[in-house]
């Protein structure tokens, strides 16, 4: 039996214990860097392939798999996220979470469950191939500073250094079975904007002896737009939306201050830092040019996501081996953040997503991630850890 064949197999002799390592995690969801019964239930699993394990940033475990001639060959690093939402789950299946208020919404389980059943095949392989995998369980994707950047802070892309970070997400718009990928610039960097806007408040029925930080406030939502349709390069993705604005006054009554928050994402550093420094003059100008002032905060939150495109065009032709080239899809570009960034602009990366869909085409679990009722077809739960194997097997055979 040739060695993708082995994989499959593997893969699928696993793919029930897969799914009841996912039903347990997903039964148990804990929020970003609070993940101890977690990162505890996978430090557990992996002693028992008896792989030796690390603690990392927190709430994070690592472990490496050796094959033959360790140091002598590639390293090649595989990350999967733990950490849940602060959502109350609305599914009604018997591994629905056990904590009110909080749900594997983003796959976070899969991803853990995927690559605790890449480990599984690749130790049975490990006399298979030369080299080195470095598992990487990374807590906090869901919450600035993200895991990654304390990981890589810490060492973990050292010791050994990995040629080629390889990461995994689902993707409910693909049915379990297919895989998307998509070279250079993928997803966007994100930054959380705070604003507080200060006039003088007072009664509505007397404007002329106040001044109102909601008509100022609505200006700024309005002008701030000009960034991205006038400042933007026209080919370069970039989006400033503002999702909470508090007035704080009545029918009859404007409030001494408003306040303010959006996000603004774009897929370029340099023009990244010159919005920043535009939507700071816009708002604090116009502010004061209306007789208020206003203060803007601006949290810089994850990097643009590239993926390496010589290393993608591999891991491409790898999932084409794997799963048959209909299987494989190029994805658009997609403007919202992911942590696994920061390994991007670290390091040689690939972040690939995996179809969780009903692969009977029904159109059943197709919830985005985010969404109280996301679910995932169990296929998925085959698929990912098999495919993972195989990625990692023929990036450790690159010369």
């Amino acid at each position: 039996m040739d060695l993708l064949s082995r994989v499959k197999q593997l893969a699928a002799e696993a793919a029930a214990d897969t799914v009841a390592l996912r039903q347990h995690l997903h039964m148990h969801p804990e929020l970003s860097f609070e993940e101890h019964e977690t990162v505890a239930f996978v430090t557990e699993q992996l002693q028992k392939l008896g792989l030796q394990t690390q603690a990392i940033a927190g709430t994070g475990v690592v472990a490496v798999i050796e094959g033959r001639n360790p140091s002598g060959s590639r390293t090649v690093a595989l990350r999967a996220d733990m950490d849940a939402l602060p959502i109350a789950e609305q599914n009604e299946v018997p591994y629905k979470s056990r904590k009110p208020g909080v749900m594997h919404a983003c796959g976070h389980d899969v991803h853990t469950a995927s690559l605790l059943g890449a480990a599984r095949i690749l130790v049975a392989l490990k006399d298979e191939f030369e080299g080195s995998v470095k598992l990487m369980f990374q807590p906090g994707e869901e919450r600035l500073p993200g895991g990654a950047s304390l990981m890589i802070a810490e060492g973990v892309l050292e010791n050994p250094k990995p040629a080629s970070v390889l990461g995994q997400h689902v993707f409910p718009m693909l049915p379990a079975g297919k895989v998307g990928l998509r070279p250079g610039r993928y997803m966007a960097s994100t930054d959380e904007l705070y604003l507080t806007v200060r006039g003088k408040g007072g009664h509505g029925a007397m404007p002329e002896q106040n001044v109102d930080p909601v008509l100022v406030a609505a200006h700024i939502i309005v002008a701030a737009q000009q960034i991205v349709s006038r400042r933007a390069n026209p080919k370069l993705p970039s989006v400033l939306s503002f999702g909470k604005v508090l007035a704080q006054g009545a029918t009859n009554v404007i409030p001494n201050e408003v306040y303010m928050e959006g996000t603004f994402r774009t897929l370029n550093e340099e023009w990244r830092n010159e919005a920043h420094a535009h939507l700071r003059r816009l708002c604090e100008g116009l502010a004061e040019s209306m007789g208020a002032s206003c203060e803007l905060e601006i949290r810089r939150g994850y990097p643009y996501l590239e993926n390496e495109p010589a290393l993608t065009a591999r891991t491409q032709q790898a999932a084409q081996e794997y799963l048959g080239p209909e299987n494989v899809v190029e994805l658009d570009q997609w403007m919202a953040a992911e942590d696994f960034a920061y390994f991007s602009q670290a390091a040689s990366a690939c972040f690939y997503r995996l179809g969780t869909a009903a692969a009977d085409g029904s159109g059943r679990l197709t919830s985005s991630v985010h969404t109280p009722t996301f679910d995932v077809d169990p296929h998925a739960l085959e698929v990912g850890p098999g495919l993972l194997a195989w990625l990692t097997l023929r990036e450790l055979a690159e010369k």
